[in-house]
């Protein structure tokens, strides 16, 4: 039997993972949308693109290299972004996973710094190394995006070097060209201390989120009166 890559939902106190469909097209749009500052060296689809992005991602899918998925806040209900798995590797038998990366992550400007993302990459990495029981969870992103190198960072992955002409640029303008990537990883004996970190953020996040929906519900109440 050989390992087929398919991502379940994954559900925390912030997020659920849905397998990404053509049902989350109108909430991606509005999320792709907002403030587009902070997405210079990444890939999110205007308005008019997401259909096409969404296909691109199932025929990745089909073809057995990617389990792409929708970031739906628990809050609103409402699709906010988009993560996935992507290139599984078999090394020492074809029924088992020994490696997968992490990527494709985007998220609206608005749920960024929310918990939303380290809460998606707990929901990510304990499944990979928990239920799937990789040896390695390795992300990368373009060398010269020192945003998402710090967002690796705080996870608690380990910078592993930089890889020149190592994949395909997404930045605007560089169609056709190849970047320098950075390349992170967390090996399954790392594992649990990077799950204690990203627990505490997620608690902490959750908590921050629970008190300004207090705050926002005593407000109004004064208002009312």
């Amino acid at each position: 039997m050989t390992f087929t890559l398919k991502g379940p939902v994954l559900e925390g106190t912030l997020v659920r993972l849905e397998p990404l469909d053509h049902r989350h097209a109108a909430d991606l749009a509005v999320a792709g949308e907002e403030d587009r500052g902070t997405y210079g060296f990444t890939t999110v689809p205007r308005t008019g693109e997401v259909a096409a992005y969404i296909d691109t991602q199932l025929a990745r899918a089909a073809a057995g290299r990617l389990a792409p998925y929708a970031q739906v806040s628990l809050a609103t209900g409402r699709a906010v972004g988009t993560t996935a798995y992507w290139e599984p590797r078999s090394w020492l038998t074809d029924d088992a996973l020994d490696a997968i990366e992490v990527g494709f992550t985007w998220l609206a400007r608005s749920e960024q710094g929310t918990g939303v993302n380290a809460e998606a990459k707990l929901l990510l990495f304990r499944h990979a190394f928990e239920v799937w029981g990789v040896s390695r969870v390795d992300l990368k992103t373009d060398a010269r995006n020192q945003r998402s190198r710090a967002a690796i960072e705080r996870t608690g992955a380990r910078f592993e070097g930089v890889l020149r002409n190592w994949s395909r640029s997404w930045a605007p303008g560089e169609e056709g060209r190849l970047r320098d990537s950075a390349i992170y990883s967390i090996t399954a004996a790392e594992w649990p201390g990077c799950r204690e970190r990203l627990e505490d953020r997620v608690r902490s996040a959750a908590a921050r989120s629970a008190a300004a929906r207090s705050a926002e519900v005593r407000s109004a109440e004064v208002r009312s009166v």
